[in-house]
């Protein structure tokens, strides 16, 4: 007997009703890691050669022991359905599994599903499920159960900022046997099987949504390694291993537990606070290191320091260009030669931050290392292009004026955001430029609502996925907020030439076409200048030198701990 559900897409005044904090840090939102033709940077190979698990069972690991980590934030709920923060990428792995893995290449790979098949049109996926997995509450793992995954990911109160925008283009989902799962996609999605391995998709027990669906976000129950022991919000978060945990993801190459057996993650904002900590051994890890504290990690000889560079778009300034004077490209590309991107990586990363000028960081495939060579700083021609653009005249202070007016632009952003020096300066670059930017802080509710309105003139953001579809979630036109829905082009770009490469990309799986199609994206991009790259996105880390056996999640670049071990 099968079972069928129907998917329905969600309306934007569904959606709204998300946290303010989560809809921000959606915005801070890995198919496969770069190309190997390409000349790699260091953490390209800290990526690929940090994924990658021993051929078989480290000899040495020890069971036993807890581990105790510090990072930068709480992640508001530990449901990844529900919210986006960049902690879940982490705090996920640990409670949950998915269908489907990356391995250390980045290519998907078994994991509860055996195997999949897909149809010709790209249109139908059937799952085969293993049959050995329950969640942590005893329910096992069936159809049934992903079928319930999917409707509590899509649904309207579940308002997801990520997870349902993921699965969006799934039109139904049919259990045909206990362990058989068909899902009919209303178009080919060749991301599919990558963003079914992130995160924020694992799959939680059906009971559990069933029975008490409002407990996900401080109790979820996963099918994960470790099970929640307490989460106190503000404060860290708690988990025990699972004894009879016995279906890690195929490439790890691991058989039963983990060996560690608790879990002990403390959030703590204050940058100085968490290295030192470390430093001094109260912490065994940390996450989110801090770049002006990565030099003194390399330094100590207890530490081991990892910064990878996530895959998907790397930080970027987005313009506006659905009003003016943004809805210039010659201003937006003045911007782009006249902001000294090097200058700002190294001010903001301390010499950690690659610089970017492509819209795709390299560790995605499908990178144009040659966008690298496009907007080298030219702050003389910028100012040709503002001149040429009638802004030719100043003021008294030295602004860009034209018709009288001067040449002011606005940066609104939450009061809860964590300032640092970007803000500054952006704000200061553009006063080189004679353009008035003015930084205005505001309550995030309200914050929010501007950028729900596109009432700004210039925001920062990132967006990290395991896919290069990154650029259709970021670029595409049915990605501007509407009525209809929450979306991510900030930039509000509106480009026919643009949208039908990013279409024709989700609906190939040739991946001859896909190299030729994303590259000619990335070169419209070049072309329309909707946001201007500046640094590749991170996650850095660090482990005291007892602490063995962790991999760099091969989807995220974040601590993977299933396999991480204590010397005594």
């Amino acid at each position: 007997m099968s079972s069928h559900t129907q998917f329905h897409r969600r309306s934007a005044s569904a959606v709204v009703a998300v946290t303010a904090a989560a809809l921000v840090l959606s915005a801070c939102g890995v198919p496969g890691t770069a190309n190997t033709e390409t000349e790699e940077v260091d953490s390209i190979k800290a990526l690929t050669e940090l994924a990658v698990p021993p051929s078989e069972p480290d000899p040495d690991a020890v069971s036993g022991g807890t581990l105790s980590l510090s990072t930068g934030s709480d992640p508001v709920c530990l449901d990844g359905h529900q919210v986006s923060t960049a902690e879940l990428q982490l705090l996920g792995r640990i409670i949950y599994d998915n269908l489907v893995s990356l391995d250390a290449e980045g290519n998907p790979a078994p994991w509860l599903a055996e195997s999949w098949d897909i149809s010709e049109d790209g249109k139908t996926y059937t799952f085969h499920l293993r049959d050995d997995v329950t969640f942590s509450d005893g329910t096992p793992l069936d159809a049934e159960a992903v079928v319930a995954n999917f409707e509590h990911m899509a649904a309207p109160e579940t308002a997801s900022p990520l997870a349902a925008a993921y699965i969006d283009p799934i039109e139904s989902t049919e259990a045909i046997d206990e362990h058989t799962l068909e899902v009919h996609l209303e178009y080919a999605y060749s991301p599919f099987l990558y963003v079914l391995a992130q995160g924020w998709l694992g799959l939680i027990s059906p009971t559990q949504l069933e029975e008490d669906p409002e407990s996900t976000c401080l109790e979820p129950i996963g099918s994960g390694p470790f099970v929640v022991d307490q989460y106190t919000p503000g404060e860290g978060v708690t988990f025990d291993k699972r004894e009879d945990y016995d279906w890690s993801a195929d490439y790890l190459n691991h058989e039963g537990p983990a060996y560690l057996d608790r879990i002990e993650i403390s959030f703590i904002a204050e940058q100085a606070v968490r290295f030192t900590s470390l430093a001094s051994g109260e912490f065994d890890a940390s996450s989110n290191i801090a770049p002006q504290n990565a030099e003194a990690a390399k330094n100590d000889p207890e530490i081991n320091y990892h910064n990878i560079s996530r895959i998907g778009n790397p930080q970027r300034i987005t313009l506006n260009t659905e009003r003016e004077p943004f809805d210039d490209v010659n201003v937006r590309k003045a911007l782009a030669l006249g902001i000294d991107v090097e200058g700002i990586a190294e001010a903001v990363g301390f010499g950690e931050y690659e610089p970017r000028h492509a819209f795709l960081s390299p560790t995605t495939q499908y990178y144009r290392e040659e966008a690298e060579e496009s907007w080298d700083y030219d702050p003389e021609r910028a100012a040709e292009l503002l001149d040429e653009a009638g802004w030719e005249e100043t003021d008294g202070e030295g602004y860009r004026t034209k018709d009288g007016e001067r040449f002011t632009v606005e940066f609104p952003f939450a009061d809860t955001a964590v300032v640092g020096s970007l803000n500054d300066l952006i704000q200061s670059e553009l006063r080189n430029l004679g353009i008035d930017l003015e930084l205005v802080q505001l309550p995030a509710a309200e914050a929010t609502q501007r950028r729900l309105d596109g009432d700004y003139d210039i925001v920062t953001g990132v967006w990290h996925t395991n896919t290069p579809d990154a650029l259709y979630i970021v670029y595409h036109s049915d990605e501007i907020t509407d009525d209809v829905r929450i979306g991510q082009n900030t930039s509000r770009l509106q480009d026919e030439e643009l949208d039908d490469l990013l279409v024709q990309a989700r609906q190939t799986t040739d991946f001859g076409e896909l190299e030729s199609l994303y590259g000619d994206a990335q070169e419209r991009l070049e072309e329309l200048v909707p946001a201007i790259p500046l640094y590749d996105f991170y996650s850095p880390w660090a482990l005291r030198d007892h602490v063995n056996g962790v991999l760099a999640d091969s989807s995220h670049g974040t601590p993977l701990l299933t396999l991480a071990w204590l010397d005594e």
